[in-house]
This record gives C-alpha cells, structure tokens and sequence, in this order.
C-alpha cells in the first residue's frame, strides 16, 4: 500500500488520494472512511472549508476588534478578551447575540441544503457556492488549484489561532495582541 504523504510510517487512506485541495493523507482517526455512519468524505470537506472559512473570519475579526475598538452599536464591549466582551455584549444587548444566532441558523440551512444537494447530483464542488466576484476560476486551472490549496492551508492554521486567541483570553484576560506584546517584552533580549 501507498504509504501518507504526511504521516509515512501509516499507509495512505483509500480514499485519500490527493485530488481535493490541501490532501496530504492525513487521517490518522480513519475518518474519511466512516460511510457506514452517513458521514462520507464529501460531507467532511464541506464542514471543513465552512470552519476554515469562518476562523480566518473571526482571527480578522478578533484582531480587527483589538486594534480599533467595538464596533458601532456594541460600545459596551469594553473588555480586551473576546469571551468577556460577549458577556458584556450579551449583558447590555441580548437581541443582537439572539439576531446573530438566528441569522446562523439561516446560512446553516441554506449551506445544509446545498451540501446535501451538492453531493446528491455532483454538480458542486464542496465549499463552491458559486461565489466568484473576483473571477479566479476564469484564470488558469493549476493557478486556481493553488488558490484552493492556500485557502485550505490558511483556514487550517486560522483554526488553530482563533482556538488560541479565545483560550489565551481567557487565561490571561488580554487580547491577543496584549498577550504577544507581553512575550516580546518578557523574551526580548
């Protein structure tokens, strides 16, 4: 058997076969191989690149709320760490966090939707809604190939730091760019 790009001491999952974006064979939990449960690998792509697309969201957004302050409306969010400005946010204006939630239950229907008829007819590629105002698919195939792989690879790592900036907020009680000055600080020479 064909030994994993990412992990050469275990064989590379069957149906990992490297032709979606950012496909290295890494599947050490056997998960893209779960069919027997209604879970198959086309629905674990979609999931996959919505959390990679929202993290690089709220990593921006977390960032963007450090620098700049609250956004208009929400000025009671005072805090520097993100969970405790949703208390105080949630405090002050429970309806915007309910409007929030509600209107996540829309796109989770609709995107729920297309998923399941997405991979019924093959016509939608998982994540593909279509959306191209900048017109990257018009370019060349192996560039766009790139451009998908990059998004994969980024939404990976934004997971990783948007689990850490809300974590060390949490722990610290500083945002996450109070937190990396205090390193600096701290380690510099």
């Amino acid at each position: 058997a064909e030994r994993s790009k990412s992990l050469p001491f275990m064989n590379r999952p069957a149906l990992l076969d490297g032709s979606m974006a950012g496909d290295v064979g890494f599947d050490p939990l056997g998960l893209s191989d779960i069919d027997e449960v209604g879970i198959d690998l086309y629905w674990l792509r979609e999931a996959e690149v919505k959390h990679c697309r929202v993290a690089m969201l709220a990593v921006a957004g977390i960032l963007q709320v450090e620098i700049f302050g609250p956004a208009p409306g929400c000025e009671m969010a005072t805090a520097k760490n993100q969970m405790d400005a949703f208390w105080q946010i949630w405090n002050a204006h429970p309806q915007y966090i309910v409007a929030g939630l509600i209107g996540i239950m829309m796109v989770e229907a609709v995107s729920g939707i297309a998923t399941t008829s997405g991979r019924e007819s093959g016509m939608r590629a998982p994540g593909d809604f279509g959306l191209d105002p900048l017109g990257f698919k018009k370019g060349k195939a192996e560039g766009y190939k790139r451009l998908e792989a990059q998004e994969i690879a980024n939404g990976r790592l934004a997971m990783f730091a948007a689990a850490g900036e809300i974590v060390q907020g949490m722990t610290t009680d500083e945002g996450a760019l109070g937190n990396l000055m205090t390193a600096l600080k701290d380690n510099s020479f």
